[in-house]
């Protein structure tokens, strides 16, 4: 339905237009009846519809609706399956119809800088490619539904201590490549409705009121079409946020931030033509909300919870599989040991906590996957506390004697992580790690399954021989555990972060959460497996790890091209075989490593993947298709990517550790960085410069010529000595080492002459 929405903003009173910018409670945005301009209801998401029953509290202690509890984005992002995220996105999407919601507030596409984060559980990855690819699916899911989405929380939004005060201080580089790139992909690709603004101050500047976030990047730069909602109660001036490039306040303060704009405007502080531009993005999508509604929607549960079952399945990663010990056999007892196995940690907490349709005992799916009544329990330890309970450790011992399995469910509590506060270490409680070692004392048959929403340390991994990273499952976590137990299905998830072997391990380990209201992000663009790369570090389980009950081979590697500018694409294709015995299926990773550079870069990112399915002896072709940005890194003077000329590696790996293939193919750089040749800079910076090199050799011979350095003998030693010397010799130190050969004017037309030359590109 087209409206002339300029005439409609024209019709509106300044406090009508003012009034749109902020909520009308909680969960819903004003409506303004005399001009047909519907209240549209937001919720929060993003695994599932938390929509809070009338008269519920806002903060959600209690129900919500009933509605699907899928795995929350830790585990979604470690199957890596686009199309299956699209899935989860779409059954969102029709939850919301059925509940009149117009808009789910998620995903949240925020980098995993700490193991510690609290809310990690909520967000996809510590890699931007990745990230941004899982959310970009997610989103398109969701608004196939005419369903608005709110990609949050914008930007550089990684740990909960201090979240709504917190200075972060990034340089322009890692923001661009990391903590913005999470993001950037999404917005172009899918066009979220929304975009929600973080708490925090990036730079100095509160994320809610940063045009340079705001304003320049996500609405000149990348095109973003929506409207900015503030993270719920995160705005801190209103007239500033609304001056740069914030929207909507939510949820409303009684009217005490429109009066704020109510006046800046009266007194000229603020151009109403800047709030009619607000009012245009917000009606946008008020009106697109409005025409997608369907009415009498309806969704289907079951197929929702068995969508729920297979997504859990994919989300969960095999780490250990010594001895083969998995798939278990049906016909042999099998000990469960563990309370998570009856009382199950399928979500993490605060503001994303799901009200399930149904949620699944995990004893109860793995009696009926095994189906031969030989399935023992014990409890374990306790849930509500730490300390270790001998009696129902010697009653797990006891129930682990009589079986030849034991199936042991450890992890994190509830009380360990939630959003709200970060984990200070890395440890699961005592208990659970006093009963690994107990049941390892009588048996020696163990597999655990974790349950957590972030990386933990492991020392007792040596006493287990099985290990599946179960993650926060969702509802049906239960049956998916069963069927990759019993083989009924194969693990194919891969670790969508790095797991360090210690907490002093990871690389944001002496600036987090940092001091004050101020947190440094000092290990720069070294962010999970780059970090570890380049520092050597052996990591307890790499980035894109995951085992499988088959196995893989790939071969044939080929690039459609060994040449390029960086103005072309490039065709990569591998195969992939299943060389075992059950069906698969295997992710393909595709990292680039730049050989030469002058910058600083990683060893290594993730720029592709594929997830396929192979039946055995199976073979597919899997295809990449690789543009610029694949190669490039953020240049801060050019204010732009660049890709450097050069040589760069194509490497297929199982993970971030395990590279199968590499190919390598050149890239030729269509874009000239010139940088102006003055007295500071180095004889070496002219010696690399293709352009400018055979003058730099004159100038070379010229300083030689006066030069004391010309009485050192003329041996190798000596030669490769002066060189290094002179690599990094200021152009003005010329002059002084030369004895008057080389003056202060011969120093200034030689510079004047190197500018000429590099402006004219042609070599002398």
């Amino acid at each position: 339905m087209s409206r002339n929405i300029g005439k409609l903003i024209k019709e509106m009173t300044l406090e009508e237009k003012v009034g749109l910018c902020s909520g009308l409670d909680f969960w819903r945005m004003k409506g303004i009846e005399r001009l047909g301009i519907p209240s549209i209801m937001v919720t929060d998401g993003p695994h599932g519809v938390r929509k809070q029953k009338g008269g519920a509290d806002n903060l959600g202690i209690f129900d919500s609706v009933p509605a699907t509890c899928f795995p929350s984005a830790v585990g979604m992002a470690s199957s890596w399956n686009r199309k299956l995220i699209k899935r989860v996105g779409e059954a969102l999407g029709e939850e919301c119809q059925a509940e009149d919601v117009a808009i789910l507030l998620g995903p949240a596409a925020n980098i995993k800088r700490s193991p510690l984060c609290g809310r990690n559980f909520e967000y996809f990855s510590e890699d931007p490619y990745l990230s941004s690819e899982m959310a970009a699916n997610h989103i398109e899911g969701v608004q196939s539904q005419g369903v608005g989405t709110s990609l949050k929380h914008f930007a550089v939004n990684n740990q909960e201590y201090r979240r709504m005060s917190i200075n972060a201080i990034v340089d322009e580089r890692t923001i661009r490549e990391i903590y913005l790139a999470s993001f950037e992909g999404a917005i172009k690709q899918s066009q979220p409705w929304t975009v929600m603004a973080a708490y925090n101050k990036v730079n100095g500047e509160f994320a809610s009121e940063n045009s340079y976030l705001l304003n320049d990047i996500l609405k000149e730069e990348w095109g973003f079409e929506g409207f900015v909602v503030s993270d719920w109660g995160g705005v801190n001036e209103r007239v500033e946020g609304l001056a740069n490039g914030l929207e909507l306040e939510m949820p409303p303060t009684g009217g005490l931030g429109d009066q704020k704009i109510i006046n800046a405007v009266k007194s000229g502080e603020l151009s109403e033509i800047k709030l009619d531009k607000a009012v245009e993005r917000l009606l946008t999508i008020i009106f697109k909300a409005a025409d997608n509604k369907k009415d009498n929607a309806i969704f289907d549960m079951k197929a929702h919870h068995q969508l729920a079952r297979e997504v859990a399945r994919e989300s969960m990663v095999l780490l250990k599989n010594e001895d083969q010990i998995l798939p278990l056999k049906k016909e042999e007892a099998v000990a469960v040991i563990g309370a998570f196995a009856k009382t199950p940690r399928y979500q993490g907490g605060g503001s994303s906590r799901i009200n399930p349709t149904k949620l699944e005992n995990i004893v109860a799916e793995i009696e009926s996957v095994a189906d031969n009544g030989n399935v023992l329990f014990a409890e374990g330890y306790s849930l509500d506390s730490d300390e270790v309970d001998e009696k129902l450790i010697n009653e797990a011992k006891e129930v682990a004697i009589n079986a030849e399995t034991v199936v042991l469910f450890v992890g994190l509590p509830d009380r360990y992580e939630s959003e709200g506060y970060d984990r200070e270490h890395l440890r699961i409680p005592e208990n659970h790690v006093s009963l690994i070692e107990a049941i390892a004392e009588v048996n020696q048959n163990i597999v655990v399954v974790l349950s957590n929403g972030a990386p933990i340390e492991m020392p007792w991994i040596n006493k287990v021989k099985g290990l599946l990273e179960g993650y926060l499952g969702g509802q049906a976590l239960g049956g998916a555990i069963a069927d990759l137990l019993f083989g009924e299905a194969n693990p194919s998830g891969k670790l969508a972060e790095s797991f360090p072997k210690r907490l002093s391990d990871n690389p944001s380990f002496l600036n987090f959460p940092g001091e004050g209201d101020k947190v440094e992000y000092k290990e720069g663009i070294f962010v999970g497996y780059r970090y570890y790369d380049k520092k050597e570090i052996e990591p307890l389980f790499s980035f894109g790890f995951g085992l499988s009950y088959t196995s893989f081979e790939y071969s044939n590697l080929k690039s459609n091209r060994k040449e390029m500018k960086d103005s072309e694409t490039v065709t990569i294709t591998v195969n992939v075989k299943n060389t075992g015995d059950v069906a698969g299926k295997e992710v393909v990773q595709l990292y680039i490593k730049d050989v030469v550079s002058t910058v600083i870069r990683p060893e290594k990112e993730l720029k592709g993947f594929e997830k396929v399915e192979l039946q055995p002896s199976e073979e597919q072709t899997v295809t990449f298709q690789l543009s610029r940005r694949a190669f490039a890194y953020y240049n801060t003077e050019l204010e732009d990517w660049h890709v450097e000329t050069g040589d760069f590696e194509i490497l297929i790996g199982k993970s971030s550790k395990e590279i199968i293939l590499q190919d390598t193919i050149f890239i030729e750089s269509t874009v000239d960085v010139k940088k102006s040749v003055h007295r500071n800079t180095t004889v070496g910076d002219l010696m690399a410069d293709p352009i400018l090199a055979p003058l730099a050799r004159k100038l070379t011979a010229k300083m030689n010529a006066g030069s004391s350095t010309n009485n050192v003998s003329d041996n190798d030693k000596a030669s490769e000595m002066v060189t290094a010397v002179m690599k990094d010799l200021p152009l003005r130190a010329i002059v002084n080492y030369s004895n008057g050969a080389f003056t202060e004017e011969m120093l200034t037309d030689m510079i004047q002459l190197l500018n000429e030359e590099q402006y004219k590109g042609n070599s002398v």
